[in-house]
């Protein structure tokens, strides 16, 4: 398995897979480690988990460097990333106990009842390369507070992110086994998920991989956790800040590289408004520094991988084939490494790649509509439901129109993000279950209901 820098195509570093015996021995592993990780006490568990952050802060120029060498997101943006990370681990660090703690629920003057949250046992984690570190420890940190133990098959591109990661764990104190990276593909992976000694899966990447560990999950009867794709709207209305609608807007499409589910993608504008909004937003995507991610002054490096570069420009190619405009970019750039010109695309048809599909990439797709009711209506034809962002001037239309928009999230006059304070996943396409706050600690545990009634009974 070889690693690749997609600023200059050169190797990075060459993996061995794991075989048959070395899987055999991390699910042993995981499974023995669960049983002495699952007695500790939640407050020793939850310390642990908080000591990461200071793993992350020691070694982040370090690991700011790898993740911008492995997939290529700008040099800041990866500092940003693993700031979020120790965030992530602090919060559960503070709150796990909590989260976790029993709930009384009365029933009877002389029944004790209460639900508890009890770990399941070892999870398979599938994760992305966009975001190497977030992705990871944004489910780690909760998993591991709860209880549970964790074996991470990672992306291939990324996997010096994810030794590094599992180093940086067993660095700080948390136990071997506990959680582990496996270097294996798909095949390994849902026999891993059949496995007797895994008891759940969680899977953030895209609809068809989803749709594949959902089936061997539901086959085996594990409970799973799915973050999938999006097409995410940006809804701007008529009484819209346009300037830092546009502004905003430029950001959440491009932010790392563009290779994000919860990236702005449809940018529905009113007719009212649409002209001045595109001519701020051409503007500013026109302005953006394309170049080497280690560089201050860049904002969009390459993207990840030749083959994503190749198939994001044959989704543009069959747009504009079938009638869109190109107001900018449309096409590679001709240099060493997999850059994408930012790109604007206007009067989109129905139906196309830019219309229907996920574009991961510094694409842009706009459409004019003549009004509120209009916006709503494209922003929800889409088989997708992960985030949505809306523009307006009125606080009350914004959040009449949350109830209105189908997505896990509705942000008004923000871009689209997750925050470990705030449950974050999709709806129909997008996928299903919540990661982060007191939800997503509470996904990969048994709601246990106890009852606890007097021996003489209730009379």
């Amino acid at each position: 398995m070889q690693t690749v820098n997609p600023t200059t195509e050169a190797e990075l570093e060459t993996y061995a897979h794991h075989d048959g015996e070395a899987i055999e021995e991390a699910l042993d592993a995981a499974s023995t480690a669960f049983e002495e990780w699952s007695a500790r006490d939640v407050t020793e568990r939850q310390t642990l988990v908080g000591s990461i952050a200071g793993g992350l802060r020691e070694n982040l120029e370090e690991y700011a460097a790898l993740m911008t060498d492995e997939m290529g997101k700008p040099l800041d943006q990866s500092r940003g990333e693993l700031e979020k990370c120790a965030w992530v681990c602090e919060y559960y660090a503070e709150n796990a106990a909590e989260f976790l703690q029993d709930e009384r629920v009365g029933v009877h003057p002389k029944v004790k009842t209460k639900v508890s949250y009890e770990p399941l046992g070892p999870l398979v984690a599938v994760m992305p390369w966009n975001y190497p570190f977030w992705q990871v420890l944004r489910v780690a940190a909760p998993t591991l507070a709860a209880g549970n133990t964790m074996l991470l098959k990672h992306a291939p591109n990324v996997t010096g992110c994810a030794t590094a990661i599992e180093d940086l764990l067993h660095d700080v104190g948390i136990p071997e086994g506990t959680f582990q990276t496996l270097v294996v593909g798909p095949d390994a992976v849902h026999d891993a998920i059949a496995d007797d000694r895994v008891a759940a899966v969680t899977l953030t990447g895209s609809t068809r991989a989803g749709s594949a560990v959902a089936e061997t999950a539901g086959k085996h009867l594990k409970p799973s956790v799915l973050e999938l794709g999006g097409s995410d709207p940006f809804v701007v209305l008529d009484d819209a800040p346009i300037e830092r609608a546009a502004s905003v807007g430029v950001d959440a499409r491009t932010k790392n590289n563009g290779q994000a589910c919860i990236a702005a993608k449809r940018f529905i504008v009113v007719d009212d408004v649409y002209e001045a909004f595109k001519e701020r937003f051409v503007a500013e995507m026109n302005d953006l520094v394309v170049g080497d991610p280690t560089e201050s002054e860049t904002d969009v490096g390459p993207l990840a991988r030749d083959d994503l570069r190749d198939t994001l420009d044959e989704q543009v190619r069959a747009t504009v084939d079938a009638g869109a405009d190109v107001l900018l970019g449309g096409e590679p750039l001709d240099r060493e490494g997999y850059f994408y010109a930012p790109t604007v695309l206007e009067n989109v048809p129905e139906g196309t790649p830019a219309a229907r599909d996920e574009l991961f990439g510094p694409v842009a797709s706009l459409f004019r509509v003549p009004d509120e009711a209009a916006a709503v209506e494209l922003a929800n034809d889409t088989d997708y439901g992960l985030g949505a962002s809306v523009w307006t001037s009125d606080l009350d239309r914004a959040e009449r129109l949350t109830g209105e928009i189908e997505a896990g999230a509705v942000f008004a006059n923000e871009l689209v993000s997750s925050d470990p304070r705030l449950p974050f996943g999709g709806v129909k396409s997008s996928g299903y279950g919540r990661e982060l706050s007191s939800q997503g600690i509470r996904e990969f545990t048994n709601e246990k209901t106890v009852w606890l009634s007097p021996p003489d009974g209730l009379e």
